[in-house]
C-alpha cells in the first residue's frame, strides 16, 4: 500500500534557507531528471524539519514535469506491512514487480529498518533493481545511514553511492519566513514583532514553531485585539522549556462528523450515465453517398496534420515540455485550424526558451522551475520574468531630504564630517568601510544619507542606502519566495553600500553570512561601504568575529551628542522653516537646554510655539523659560544695545515716583570714596 501525496506539500510552499538549501536543490534536480542525478537520494534530519514535505514535493514536481511518470510514496511501516501481506497471500513476486516498476519511489522513515534483516534485504534488492533500470529512489531518515543501528553495510554503500544530505535546524530568518508563510496560509493577521518572538523560541523543530504559532492564532481569534510580543510570551508560557503540543497537526485539524457534514461522508451512489446517442445510419440514396464521399475527403485532408501533431508530441515531450495542448488538439474530432494551433504552440515554446535564457541570468533558481516548460503558462512566465527584471534593480537609495550641505558642522563633530567628505571625494579608497557610532538622535542617519546623496550624484554610481532591518526583511522575503539568488543579484549591481543601525544584525546568523560575502565582494571591487551603529562594535552581542574584524579594518568614529553651537543652528533653521523671524535669544536659550539628541529640539520648540499661539503672544526666550521650566517669566537681562537708566520703562513711559532717583552723586566723589 502507498500513501497519497499531500497536495499542500509542494516546492512552492517549501521555505528554503541556509539549513535546507542543498537538500532542496538536490530534490529539485531529482524531480526534474528522475534517475539521472543523485540516485539514490538520502535525506536525513531531526523530527519536524521538513523531510516528508521535501519527499512529497519531489513527487508532485516530477508528475507536473512529466505526467507519465509514476510516483509512489510510503513510509517504512507501509513498506513492511505491504510486504507481509503479499508474502501471506503468496504474491511476493508481484509485490517486488510493483515497486520495481515505479518511476519515482519515495520511502520515508528508513530509520525503522533497525534489526529488520529481512526488510533490509528486500530494500537492498529493490534499490539494486531500480538503480539498474534507471528509476529514482528517494529515502529519508532521522539520522545518517551509518548511524542506523544494525543496518546492512551493503545498504550503507548503496546510499553513499548517490547523495546523502542533511537538513539542520533553520536559522532565525528562515524561521521568520516559515511562520509568515503559515500565518498567510491561515489568513491570520499576526504582528511582525509577534512572529519574531515565536521565531526566537529555543525550538529546534519547525512543527513545534508552527504549534506555538497555532496557539497564538487560536488565542488571538477569541481576543478583542491583536497580540503584542509581551502578551505572546505570556500565552506561550514556558514553551521554550516544556514543549507544548500544537493545537493541530501539520496536515490540518481533523473535521469532526456532525449533522452539517454527515452527508458528505456517506458513500454516494453512482450517477446514472445517459446511454450514448445512436449514430445516424445513412441510407443508400444519393444523399447518403454524397455524405460518405465528403467524410472520406475530410479524412484524407485531416490525416497529414494528425501525423505532424503526433510527431510534435513525441519531440517536445522528449525535450521536457508539456504537450497537453497538442493532445487536446488530437482529441477534438474536427479542430478548426490544427496547423495554426501547432504553429502557435511552437512559437510559444520559442518564447519560453528566450524567457528561460533571460531568467537564467536574473535568477538561476527560478529558471529551472516547471513554469518555463509549459507553453500553456506563458503568461505566468512573462509575469515572473518581468518581476525578476524589476527585482534586478538595485536596493533603495538615500533619502534626498538629507544632504551634506544641511548637516551642521561644529568642533565636536568635525572629524566625522571631514571623514565623510573624504569618503565622497575618494570612494572605496580612503576609509573603507567607514563606521559611524553614536547614541540615538545624534545625526548618524543624516550623515549616512548625506554621504549617499553625494556619492549618487557622481556618474555611474549606484548607491544602496537602507536600514539594517530593511536589509534583513528583504532577505527573509527572498528566502520565503526561494529567490535568494535574485536578492544577491540586486546587491551585486551596486557601487556603494550604506547600512543604518548595523547593531540590529545581532543574532541574525543568515543575514550576517550574506553581509559577510557581500562585504568581501564589494571590498575586493573597491566599492565604498558605510555603516552606522547605536553602540560600539564591541558591544554588539552576537556579531560574528569575521564580520567584526572587517568592520574594524576601516575607520570607526564616534559621533558625539550635538553641542550648543549645533543646537542653536538647528533651532534657527527650524524657525526659518516655520516662516518665523529669527530670534537669537530664543535660539540661545533652547540650545542651552540639556539635550542629548537633536530630535528633542523640534519638540521643545513646538511646545513653545503652541503656547505662544494659545496666548496670542510672540514666542521668545522668556516664554520658553516659563513653558519648559514651569516658572513665571523672569525679566531678561538686556544686551548693551537696549540698556536704559531705569527711569524709563521698555515701553517709553515713566516708572513709579517711588523708584525714581532725583539727586545723582558726583562720580569723582564716589570713586575716591571707594579707593579709600
Amino acid at each position: 500500500m502507498s500513501t497519497p501525496l499531500n497536495p499542500r506539500y509542494r516546492f512552492d510552499n517549501y521555505v528554503v534557507g541556509a539549513a535546507n538549501k542543498l537538500a532542496a536543490t538536490a530534490a529539485r534536480a531529482v524531480a526534474e531528471s528522475p534517475g539521472a542525478v543523485y540516485n539514490p537520494l538520502f535525506v536525513y534530519a531531526g523530527s519536524g524539519l521538513g523531510k516528508t514535505h521535501l519527499l512529497m514535493a519531489i513527487g508532485h514536481a516530477a508528475q507536473e514535469i512529466n505526467p507519465q511518470v509514476t510516483v509512489e510514496y510510503l513510509t517504512l511501516d507501509d513498506f513492511v506491512e505491504a510486504f507481509h501481506t503479499a508474502i501471506a497471500a503468496g504474491q511476493g513476486d508481484a509485490y517486488r514487480r510493483r515497486y520495481a516498476e515505479v518511476g519515482v519511489l519515495l520511502v520515508d522513515d528508513v530509520q525503522f529498518l533497525t534489526h529488520r534483516r529481512e526488510m533490509q534485504a528486500e530494500l537492498l534488492r529493490l534499490t539494486n533493481t531500480m538503480l539498474s533500470s534507471g528509476r529514482q529512489i528517494v529515502l529519508s531518515s532521522d539520522r545518517p545511514p551509518n548511524e542506523i543501528e544494525a543496518l546492512d553495510e551493503r545498504l550503507i554503500q548503496r546510499f553513499a553511492g548517490g547523495l546523502v544530505i542533511d537538513i539542520s535546524a533553520p536559522d532565525f530568518e528562515t524561521r521568520v519566513a516559515i511562520l509568515r508563510r503559515q500565518a498567510e496560509e491561515r489568513k491570520a493577521q499576526v504582528d511582525a514583532s509577534v512572529i519574531e518572538t515565536v521565531a526566537q523560541l529555543p525550538l529546534g523543530s519547525v512543527r513545534e514553531l508552527i504549534g506555538a504559532l497555532n496557539r497564538l492564532i487560536a488565542f488571538q481569534a477569541v481576543s478583542d485585539k491583536p497580540l503584542d510580543p509581551q502578551q505572546a510570551r505570556a500565552v506561550l508560557g514556558r514553551v521554550g522549556v516544556v514543549k507544548q503540543p500544537s493545537l493541530a497537526p501539520a496536515e490540518g485539524p481533523p473535521v469532526p462528523l456532525n449533522h452539517a457534514n454527515l452527508e458528505s461522508h456517506l458513500p454516494r451512489e453512482p450517477e446514472a450515465v445517459p446511454p450514448p446517442e445512436e449514430e445516424p445510419v445513412l441510407s443508400g440514396d444519393e444523399f447518403g453517398s454524397f455524405l460518405s464521399e465528403i467524410q472520406s475527403a475530410v479524412a484524407r485532408q485531416v490525416e497529414p496534420w494528425r501525423v505532424r501533431v503526433n510527431e510534435a508530441i513525441l519531440f517536445w515531450d522528449g525535450e521536457g515540455y508539456r504537450v497537453d495542448r497538442l493532445r487536446h488538439i488530437l482529441a477534438e474530432p474536427s479542430p478548426e485550424n490544427p496547423e495554426a494551433a501547432l504553429g502557435a504552440y511552437i512559437e510559444d515554446i520559442e518564447r519560453l526558451k528566450l524567457l528561460q535564457a533571460e531568467m537564467q541570468e536574473l535568477d538561476p533558481t527560478a529558471a529551472g522551475t516547471a513554469l518555463f516548460r509549459d507553453p500553456d503558462r506563458l503568461s505566468e512566465a512573462l509575469t515572473e520574468t518581468d518581476r525578476a527584471r524589476q527585482g534586478a534593480s538595485p536596493p533603495p537609495g538615500p533619502s534626498p531630504l538629507w544632504t551634506m550641505d544641511s548637516f551642521i558642522e561644529s568642533p565636536s563633530n568635525r572629524m566625522s564630517v571631514r571623514s565623510a567628505q573624504a569618503v565622497v571625494a575618494e570612494p572605496g579608497t580612503t576609509y573603507n568601510p567607514l563606521v559611524i557610532t553614536g547614541s540615538s538622535g545624534v545625526g548618524k542617519t543624516h550623515l549616512l544619507h548625506a554621504i549617499g546623496n553625494a556619492l549618487a550624484a557622481k556618474p555611474k554610481e549606484v548607491v544602496a542606502c537602507l536600514g539594517t532591518q530593511d536589509f534583513v526583511d528583504d532577505l527573509i522575503k527572498a528566502i520565503d519566495k526561494d529567490r535568494v539568488n535574485w536578492w544577491r543579484i540586486r546587491y551585486r549591481r551596486i557601487t556603494a553600500l550604506l547600512l543604518d543601525d548595523i547593531h540590529l544584525l545581532s543574532g541574525k546568523e543568515r543575514s550576517q553570512e550574506e553581509l559577510f560575502w557581500l562585504f568581501n565582494l564589494l571590498h575586493e571591487g573597491g566599492k565604498q561601504m558605510v555603516f552606522t551603529s547605536a553602540v560600539s562594535l564591541q558591544e554588539i552581542e552576537g556579531l560574528e568575529s569575521r564580520l567584526q574584524t572587517r568592520l574594524n579594518g576601516g575607520l570607526v568614529l564616534e559621533l558625539p551628542a550635538p553641542d550648543r553651537e549645533v543646537r542653536a543652528a538647528i533651532i534657527a533653521r527650524l524657525l526659518v522653516e516655520r516662516n518665523l523671524p529669527a530670534d537669537q535669544e530664543l535660539a540661545d536659550y533652547l540650545a542651552g537646554r540639556p539635550a542629548d539628541s537633536v530630535r528633542s529640539l523640534p519638540e521643545m520648540l513646538q511646545r513653545v510655539l503652541h503656547e505662544s499661539e494659545e496666548r496670542h503672544v510672540k514666542a521668545n526666550a522668556a516664554l520658553a523659560r516659563e513653558v519648559l521650566e514651569g516658572s513665571p517669566a523672569a525679566p531678561l537681562r538686556r544686551s548693551a544695545a537696549y540698556r536704559t537708566s531705569g527711569v524709563l520703562s521698555p515701553t517709553g513711559g515713566l516708572r513709579s515716583r517711588e523708584k525714581m532717583v532725583w539727586d545723582w552723586p558726583s562720580l569723582t566723589d564716589r570713586v575716591i570714596e571707594d579707593l579709600r
